[in-house]
């Protein structure tokens, strides 16, 4: 059979990912114990009466239909927890949605708002969701660097007026993957300024609200007036409550752009299962001191691998949010071969940091997804290897 593939498959392409899976199963296969630092997804369970709730609806009979939407007691949970956290009102029949995890949002919001040729403007650095919702959408990215100096916030002066013009969607992701850096009041006031001169969607991504440390609590996007006039937020419950596998997350904020996005929803999927949305209620309305246990946890293996790493010579900024550090690496390497270095002398895996654009080259993102003890062990074998010792590449 001759098989027919779209044009739109060429932006789908085989990514740095498969490529680092592929090469750390081989070093598998020849006996190596890989420490894999390199995709962020929880090591830790779920709280306990997260899964007490799941096993307990699904072993009921009259749970397994379809949902099709949020059930008004996820909305209602989702609204007060958005009220005790960030003092922000939702109306819950309007202004919140179900979504199948965050990246559900995030792909498929420029098919609604978006056109090809229009400009979707993305953090650069960013996380790689958002190249594929722009791609199914036939958009247009532009990159807004994420630069050191500039406390990793895209500068908004240097989008050129004709990109701001063509722009359908602004995506803003603080506390960020790849970038742990946290937005200020001002930043966020700067950007609906812009959202509304322009008359562009913003869309914050704010999965990492819950991890954060040494009281540097998030910002959330529609804690700021105005916010709601031009925007929405984005959560998920994967990395706060370790429910990466459940799949379940909501969208918040600006009821005309939700209600468009539900329309089209409702043509893709028939809802989150019932157990699923119930185990969501139980985590937003119980989990408060779930959270803080998490951020004790990410905080201690956070400052055993930056204090480890400097005792060798690899000095790293001290992230205050989020469950990744944005390691700058030293001179005379490009991203990936320091990758693959690591991974063939040390037998670690991190991800190289261009892979989330352009602006990620001279970086890695390492994710704080081992115990401490495989932490250490990950900065024991970085300091036998000889790495940070041998001749710069030129």
């Amino acid at each position: 059979m001759e098989m027919k593939i779209s044009e739109r498959m060429k932006a789908f392409g085989a990514s740095v990912f498969s490529e680092l899976v592929a090469y750390k199963k081989a070093k598998m296969a020849q006996g190596f114990d890989m420490i894999d630092l390199s995709i962020g997804s929880p090591d830790l369970p779920p709280p306990s009466f997260v899964r007490e709730t799941i096993a307990f609806y699904a072993s009921q009979p009259d749970t397994y239909g379809y949902s099709l939407t949020g059930t008004s007691e996820f909305y209602d949970a989702v609204a007060s927890y958005y009220q005790m956290e960030h003092k922000v009102q939702l109306n819950p029949n309007e202004e919140v949605v179900c979504l199948m995890g965050s990246q559900d949002g995030l792909v498929h919001l420029p098919m609604v708002f978006a056109d090809p040729g229009d400009f979707i403007l993305v953090p650069d650095p960013g996380y790689t969701a958002y190249a594929t919702g722009i791609a199914m959408a036939q958009a247009e990215p532009y990159f807004m660097p994420l630069r050191k100096e500039n406390g990793f916030l895209p500068d908004l002066r240097e989008i050129p007026e004709e990109v701001a013009k063509r722009a359908a969607m602004m995506i803003v992701n603080f506390p960020g993957n790849p970038v742990p850096a946290l937005a200020t009041e001002s930043f966020f006031q700067e950007v609906i300024e812009f959202a509304k001169r322009y008359n562009v969607i913003v869309v914050s991504d704010f999965a990492y609200s819950e991890l954060y440390y040494e009281g540097h609590k998030p910002i959330s996007f529609l804690s700021i007036p105005g916010a709601k006039d031009v925007g929405i937020e984005i959560n998920s419950l994967s990395k706060s409550y370790n429910m990466a596998g459940c799949r379940i997350g909501y969208a918040c904020g600006n009821a005309e752009i939700l209600k468009v996005f539900s329309q089209f929803k409702s043509n893709l999927d028939y809802g989150v299962f019932l157990p699923v949305q119930k185990a969501a209620v139980a985590a937003l309305t119980k989990g408060a001191s779930f959270c803080e246990e998490s951020r004790n946890i990410y905080q201690s293996r956070r400052d055993l691998l930056i204090e480890s790493l400097s005792s060798i010579g690899w000095d790293i900024e001290r992230p205050k949010a989020s469950m990744f550090v944005w390691a700058e690496i030293p001179d005379g390497w490009t991203s990936l071969e320091f990758v693959y270095a690591l991974m063939d002398r040390a037998h670690v895996v991190v991800t190289p940091g261009h892979a989330f654009g352009p602006n990620g080259e001279g970086f890695v993102r390492i994710a704080l997804v081992q115990d401490e003890e495989r932490l250490a062990e990950a900065v024991s074998r970085i300091k036998q290897s000889g790495i940070f010792h041998l001749p710069s590449f030129s």
